[in-house]
């Protein structure tokens, strides 16, 4: 247990660098999702907590540098902080809170999309020695960052500062980013998305498709077939990857888009919950309040004074 603290506490030491780049490129931005000249990149910032989350999270590699966060997939919640990061390798509604982050220590992150052609590429030239697992993973995992991994990011935001260096360099720390990802301590998940015909890579393109056509009504036998896969053995594999079922799953993208329309867009409660494909306002309420903890326009209104 002490070797674990020692060796934790030696990567944070070795974040440093990175997180001053980070804090750099973020001052005076304010607080959220920045844009960087690396179109995969992006940091993440915020100065207040709790600060709640909720998203689509498309397939992602985060490393937090500063501050804490909580994650919930489904009931299952992931808590990480400096040192650790998180890959999501399928599109996933996620909902949480930054837990902590202070002004003068703000929560930062590093944010790289992931892409299953490059991870593809990889895995093509190293996995004739790899025996492929049939199971599926979840889709979501948190893990302790090391040194190497840690390299990798600093070096790719360092090229901000020389962004004629970037369409030759950055290719090739993002695709030795990926090959750290598939090499690592929890790889499997990583190399089930970017394999084709493995039941992860089958289930995410189902995912894609519900959520192109969320509002219309989920047809279960539809997405098995389109999956190659039998009913059960089709629900079994989807909650094994995102932890929930094939409508738990479209309620959240329901109810999350029904959010942003409210928060967004100044859309009443009964207006959003029609546009997302509910057909009971009443229904609707009942179940944005479970997810969210409060009635629709009540969230709305604790949002925007937050």
């Amino acid at each position: 247990m002490a070797d674990e603290s020692r060796k934790h506490e030696t990567t944070i030491d070795a974040c440093q660098e990175l997180t001053k780049l980070v804090t750099r490129h973020t001052d005076g931005r304010g607080d959220g999702i920045h844009s960087t000249a690396i179109a995969q990149l992006e940091f993440i910032r915020e100065s207040t907590a709790p600060t709640a989350v909720c998203a689509v999270y498309e397939p992602t590699f985060c490393i937090i540098l500063q501050g804490k966060k909580e994650t919930l997939l489904g009931k299952e919640t992931y808590y990480y902080g400096a040192a650790q990061y998180l890959v999501a390798t399928v599109d996933l509604p996620l909902s949480g809170n930054i837990v902590a982050a202070t002004p003068n220590k703000p929560y930062l992150c590093f944010k790289l999309s992931l892409d299953a052609t490059g991870l593809w590429e990889i895995i093509d030239q190293i996995q004739c020695n790899r025996v492929q697992k049939e199971s599926s993973v979840r889709g979501l995992f948190v893990s302790d960052a090391n040194i190497p991994l840690i390299d990798c990011a600093t070096r790719l935001t360092q090229l901000l500062d020389t962004p004629q260096d970037i369409p030759f360099l950055a290719p090739m720390i993002v695709r030795e980013i990926y090959y750290r990802l598939l090499m690592g301590d929890q790889n499997e998940a990583v190399w089930q998305i970017a394999t084709s015909g493995s039941h992860m890579q089958r289930v995410a393109e189902v995912i894609k498709q519900i959520k192109a056509e969320f509002t219309k009504t989920l047809r279960v036998d539809d997405l098995a077939k389109q999956a190659s896969m039998s009913p059960a053995s089709f629900h079994r594999h989807f909650k094994a990857v995102t932890s929930m079922s094939p409508l738990q799953y479209q309620k959240q993208l329901r109810l999350l888009e029904a959010r942003r329309l409210m928060l967004a867009e100044n859309a009443d409660a009964t207006y959003a919950a029609y546009q997302v494909g509910y057909e009971s306002p009443s229904q609707f309420s009942r179940e944005y309040s479970r997810m969210f903890g409060a009635p629709p326009m009540k969230d709305i209104e604790r949002l925007r004074i937050a």
